[in-house]
């Protein structure tokens, strides 16, 4: 009997282990499967760098040269892997420069979980050094926060935002931990969670809203499908290709569904939105049914919601129940995962055919093509169009890379442009526009997927406001490839000023630096091209380089994005100039 009790005893404290609250953040971290993080050190968070320090070979650090540039960088990585990103930031500043990442990633649905530090519990509320409020001030921006002081809670906590972070709709989570909950101690058990109180990840599915949705399918004679990034982020890329095949129906992307379906698909007919196709953007006020699937009717999608798609009916798929009915009434709402709806409703429908349907589609892109799209990618005029650069690089990349566009008109351009055969290939700052985004969201997708091409799309304005990123490429040398649309204007608002204020340009005129030499004085390889008969082979050597490198393309001024839904305008009302 005594030996018996030894070997208990033995197997009990193989179990637990007294360590501090810092390493039991490090070791949290890992039993999440978590093998790369980005981040700034600063004296709230300092112990759980101390930590990070004996575990290095085991979590890999990437330290950023700003926690914006870290947060993009963790968004990148979650987008192309389909994984949780991970980041760390001290108090104070270092937890408010989170803040435009975190409620991007929100907007978004990307799956983040940040860990922040924090003033000792007993100076809390006391106006102390590096002491802000950070539960309060991104709680309307996290899917949930927490504030930890004391050691015991850390396992239970982050067992916690891990979860919530990926199930469901994914979404970001911060965790704020007091400095002397990471100093204290804790018996650490670890135990993953797999499910919470009152938190109903994926609303049930009801079998009869999903039938009752294949039988308006069924009878529908110019259905139209919308689809958006709830595709990617469910997996549901193959259900959704059955389903469109089967139905015939022609379907559109949002700019965040972009890669779901290979740009080449038959049924594939381009992107709605104000600066979408013009076939989709105008049929979506003649289709009878409106099927959208994983999107959220999004303001930039469906321009004047008292003109769009009122002659149709509408069936939305959508895993989050806030966002059914919330822009657009609904006729059958089929709530849950669209990987798991979109099979459930394969055996309701029948094989379809809408070729004269489809047609109309057709017609209309070849007018976009004649009106717009040939003026881009084989331009007649003197200078550089930003379309023409993605289509040469499309022509190089066969549709393989991954595309991260920053804000502005390039991000349109890329987002019309781009080719993609693969998913995930296509990561871009959606419903938060965020200048700055693609320099370090660039870096992380090419840390998530160091063996596929990872080009980084931006203009000239977008790319200063993180361009310390440089230093993050030059300490690390990842092999992202830079490509900057210089047009030395902010040129969105320019072309807004253009077309609505008259051509007052106001404070959107940019006097840039020498990129080439601060690219170079980080040690990247870089050139600028100016001329057409350049432009191929400038592509071609940098996608050829097993480095980093840096392109800048001088793109003439008055290079507008078209179509184009003025605000406030039905989709129907959009102009090809």
């Amino acid at each position: 009997m005594e030996t018996l009790n030894k070997v208990i005893i033995n197997q009990i404290s193989t179990k637990v282990e007294k360590i501090s609250g810092a390493e039991a953040v490090i070791k949290c971290l890992l039993a999440e499967g978590v093998n790369l993080a980005y981040g700034y050190p600063g004296g709230a968070i300092m112990p759980i760098y101390d930590a990070l320090y004996n575990y290095q070979n085991q979590l890999h650090h990437v330290l950023t040269r700003h926690e914006q540039g870290a947060i993009h960088a963790a968004q990148g990585f979650a987008r192309v892997t389909g994984k949780v990103g991970m980041v760390f930031a001290t108090s104070g500043p270092g937890a408010t420069n989170l803040v435009t990442g975190i409620a991007d990633a929100q907007i978004d649905s990307t799956p983040l979980v940040c860990i922040t530090g924090q003033v000792s519990s007993h100076l809390l509320g006391s106006d102390a050094f590096q002491e802000t409020d950070i539960i309060g001030i991104s709680t309307p921006v996290t899917k949930w926060n927490y504030q930890i002081t004391r050691a015991e809670e850390i396992p239970e906590i982050i067992a916690k935002a891990f979860y919530i972070a990926k199930s469901g709709r994914p979404g970001p989570v911060l965790v704020d931990i007091t400095k002397d909950a990471q100093f204290g101690e804790l018996e650490f058990e670890y135990k993953k969670c797999e499910k919470i109180r009152s938190y109903r990840a994926v609303p049930k599915l009801e079998i009869e809203k999903v039938k009752a949705a294949a039988e308006m399918i069924n009878s529908a004679k110019k259905p139209f499908i919308v689809w958006g990034q709830g595709i990617i982020i469910g997996q549901a890329e193959a259900e959704f290709k059955s389903f469109i095949e089967k139905t015939d129906i022609p379907a559109a992307s949002t700019v965040l569904g972009l890669s779901a379906l290979e740009t080449s698909h038959p049924l594939h007919v381009g992107m709605v939105g104000m600066h979408g196709n013009y076939a989709p953007n105008v049929l979506t006020n003649q289709c009878d049914v409106l099927i959208a699937i994983g999107m959220r009717f999004d303001d930039r999608v469906t321009g004047n919601l008292q003109t769009y798609a009122k002659q149709a009916k509408i069936i939305h798929f959508e895993i989050d129940p806030s966002e059914v009915d919330k822009n657009v009434k609904t006729d059958i709402a089929v709530l849950g995962n669209v990987k798991e709806t979109l099979a459930e409703i394969m055996p309701f429908i029948n094989r379809g055919s809408h070729k004269n349907w489809l047609n109309e589609f057709h017609k209309l892109l070849q007018i976009e093509k004649d009106e717009v799209i040939n003026n881009q990618l084989n331009p007649t005029k003197p200078g550089l169009t930003m379309g023409e650069v993605l289509n040469l690089i499309n022509n190089e990349t066969k549709g393989n890379a991954v595309i991260v566009s920053d804000v502005g008109q390039h991000q349109m351009f890329a987002c019309r442009y781009a080719n993609f055969i693969k998913t995930r290939s296509s990561v871009t700052s959606g419903g938060l526009g965020t200048m700055g985004f693609a320099l370090p969201a660039a870096i992380g997708a090419k840390m998530g997927v160091p063996n596929r091409e990872v080009i980084a799309i931006i203009g000239d304005g977008g790319f200063q406001m993180t361009i310390q990123e440089l230093g993050t490429i030059l300490q690390t040398e990842v092999a992202v490839k830079i490509v900057v649309l210089n047009n030395s204007f902010l040129g969105m608002v320019r072309q807004w000023q253009e077309l609505f204020f008259d051509k007052r340009y106001a404070s959107t005129v940019m006097k840039n630096p020498n990129f080439v030499k601060i690219a170079e004085g980080y040690g990247i390889e870089a050139q600028s091209v100016s001329q057409r008969a350049d432009l191929t082979t400038a592509i071609k050597t940098m996608l050829a380089s097993k480095k980093a490198y840096f392109l800048e393309v001088m793109i003439a001024q008055e290079d507008n994005v078209f179509p184009m839904i003025p605000t406030g305008a039905s989709v129907s009302d959009i102009r090809l100039s």
